[in-house]
């Protein structure tokens, strides 16, 4: 059966995760440079992902892609917006790249626009927010180059291999996105 293709852009498409990706899923978590930028410090279970990801298909506050590159529809990553809050048209985004390999080829860029695309364009949002880690200045170069604002700075909001760390608190505005498509 050919894989569902929910978004497509040139490198990747975004389709809903199933609970066939769950080997996939597990073992991603575990990834000692994704754990780090995503500041992941729980361990889960095979079991746990299981309900998590049967949880996601019920849950209409949030939508959970995986990013799979077009060449041999293999995943790469995951992207969800969540927290949606339809009456003040706000979420927030978060996105991983699971592997070092894959990062810095542009596959998390387009997965990004294919998601406020939908979150702007189809889910009528207003405003979609972030939060990154201050070690991460890769993925903040991404987020301003999509267009994010720096909101704020969450001092040492997080403890990470026996350090504190800064949240950066980023947003962008629907219209502020419709001003960069036109570009």
């Amino acid at each position: 059966m050919e894989p569902v293709r929910f978004l497509e852009g040139k490198q990747v498409y975004l389709r809903p995760i199933e609970l066939a990706d769950t080997d996939w899923y597990f073992a991603g978590l575990f990834d000692r440079n994704t754990r780090k930028l995503t500041g992941t410090q729980k361990h889960f279970s095979r079991e746990q992902i299981v309900s998590y990801i049967e949880g996601k298909a019920q849950d209409s506050s949030s939508v959970l892609l995986l990013i799979v590159a077009c060449d041999d529809d293999r995943p790469i990553g995951d992207i969800a917006l969540q927290d949606i809050d339809r009456i003040n048209r706000n979420a927030n985004i978060r996105i991983a790249i699971n592997s070092d390999n894959q990062q810095g080829k542009g596959y998390g860029t387009e997965a990004l626009r294919l998601m406020l695309d939908y979150g702007f364009g189809i889910l009528n949002l207003h405003r979609i927010e972030l939060n990154v880690f201050s070690y991460n200045e890769r993925a903040i170069h991404v987020y301003e180059k999509v267009g994010f604002k720096r909101e704020g700075i969450q001092r040492e909001a997080l403890f990470y291999n026996h350090r504190y760390h800064d949240s950066i608190l980023m947003s962008i505005l629907e219209d502020e996105y419709r001003s960069l498509e036109k570009k």
